[in-house]
């Protein structure tokens, strides 16, 4: 019990990342108050050209209902995604949000679907809804409204199937994309004479071993400088490892706790943390830098590298990372595991639920089509909309590597999709070897003293996918 007290002393450091992304105060219905940019008159006739891939059918009802805590209507500054556009053309689509919170939207959701209230549809992306929301009855199969054997549907049928549940699909695949990728400012690559992590990529040279060597070299505690800062860096190093903690397999969980892969990649991130290349967040109310800002820290070439999702250098507010028209933002993938040959990508997938219930699933459907034909043909557009937030060639061409490599090599972890005893559970086990604050501990010790009790809970889950019951 003393290692899960020392573990459980950073447990929110990590609950808190995923509440970063969190927007929105209630569950009431609103509608987005800042208005997005719209597409350019060559971008729309762009859309409009691919109407004819879509089925002529008329809604009956041209409203579906969007609960998330992210609004899909474009706020200030943002530009309007090409599936909208399309929706809005084609079907006369009106996409309704029902505002929720982080912390509040499964409760919210639960809520909706008992007062026969339900929105249509909600994010699978977040990789927190499955299995959990098929067993306790919040989502429904997606077969009866989508083809996802049509060709339409091809390019993600693959992923699609890796989320069944007692034989039916419930997630519509849009993407496969990265959870992480590796942020660093080239200024502070540069000012310290480390070698460009975007070269040492292209020429394979972008292991554990060079990662781990500049970091060393980087930090000076003393002067406030930090090799690995951000609220994601153990999980996006921990499946480095290709495999993820809890899997999938023939439609049952599975603990790979003992796996050898992840043992030897939690061992060398044991050694990150003794070697001290982390902001030590428990000193800042398991915080990063500053405020907590995600990127603080780079912009001020006091961190080496943050791991994080794209979507935090993919908005127009990027400063805090650097001067990206300067060209001081750049990415790469985490790296490989140098006796491996494969860099294994931490993934998620860009899809939806259907919710229990839902008013509108010929609605859900007409969107999740646009939301595919948009995908397989327009990201110039994508581009374009990048490139007005200051991005380089470089980091669009790095963009469509590391999605390639998600699609080819996906590491899809379930460890917070199960029910929230397991993702306490995990969010303890996950960082056990990285905790800041004099907490870490070895592997050895973390398998010991949890194995047991994650083997349980997976044995009593799967129990209930077995009877198709919570």
């Amino acid at each position: 019990m003393k290692t899960m007290k020392r573990i459980l002393a950073g447990t929110l450091a990590l609950t808190m990342s995923v509440a970063m992304a969190s927007c929105g105060s209630s569950s009431s219905d609103t509608s987005s108050e800042d208005t997005g940019k719209d597409l350019t008159d060559s971008q729309k006739e762009q859309v409009a050209d691919l109407a004819d891939q879509l089925p002529d059918i008329e809604l009956e009802n041209t409203t579906i209902k969007w609960m998330a805590h992210y609004d899909i209507n474009p706020s200030e500054g943002n530009v309007k995604s090409p599936a909208l556009e399309l929706f809005e053309e084609k079907y006369d689509g009106v996409i309704e949000y029902v505002q929720t919170t982080w912390d509040t939207r499964y409760d919210d959701l639960a809520t909706a679907v008992m007062s026969n209230d339900s929105p249509d549809f909600f994010p699978a992306s977040d990789m927190d809804g499955f299995p959990k929301g098929a067993i306790k009855g919040m989502f429904e199969p997606i077969d009866d409204v989508i083809d996802l054997e049509s060709d339409l549907w091809s390019s993600t049928q693959e992923a699609s199937d890796q989320f069944i549940f007692n034989g039916d699909h419930y997630i519509a695949v849009i993407d496969v994309s990265p959870n992480y990728v590796c942020v660093y400012n080239t200024t502070t690559i540069a000012d310290n004479g480390l070698d460009d992590p975007a070269e040492l990529f292209a020429n394979d040279e972008w292991d554990w071993d060079v990662f781990q060597d500049m970091c060393i070299a980087f930090t000076d505690a003393e002067n406030d400088m930090y090799g690995l800062d951000g609220y994601w860096y153990v999980k996006a190093l921990s499946e480095t490892s290709g495999v993820p903690m809890i899997g999938l397999e023939d439609g049952y969980l599975v603990n790979n706790m003992d796996d050898p892969s992840i043992e030897k990649a939690q061992n060398f991130m044991y050694e990150l943390q003794k070697n001290g290349v982390c902001f030590d967040r428990s000193s800042n109310n398991w915080s990063t830098r500053g405020d907590g800002t995600t990127g603080y820290g780079l912009g001020t070439y006091q961190t080496l590298f943050i791991p994080v999702g794209l979507w935090a250098i993919e908005t127009a507010d990027t400063e805090v990372f650097g001067d990206i028209d300067a060209g001081e933002i750049m990415f790469v993938p985490m790296p490989r595991d140098p006796d491996s040959d494969t860099y294994y990508i931490s993934s998620r997938v860009e899809g939806y639920f259907l919710c229990k219930n839902a008013p509108n699933p010929d609605g859900f459907a007409a969107y999740m089509n646009c939301l595919m034909v948009c995908k397989d043909n327009t990201s110039n557009i994508t581009e374009e909309s990048l490139i007005e937030y200051g991005w380089n060639q470089d980091m669009l061409d790095m963009r469509t590597q590391i999605y390639q490599m998600a699609a080819e090599n996906p590491v899809f972890d379930l460890q917070s999709g199960v029910n929230s005893e397991m993702d306490t559970i995990m969010t303890t086990v996950s960082q056990g070897t990285m905790i800041t604050g004099g907490g870490a501990t070895t592997w050895t010790q973390v398998v010991s003293e949890y194995k047991g009790t994650v083997d349980y809970l997976i044995e009593e889950i799967n129990e209930d996918i077995k009877n198709g019951t919570d």
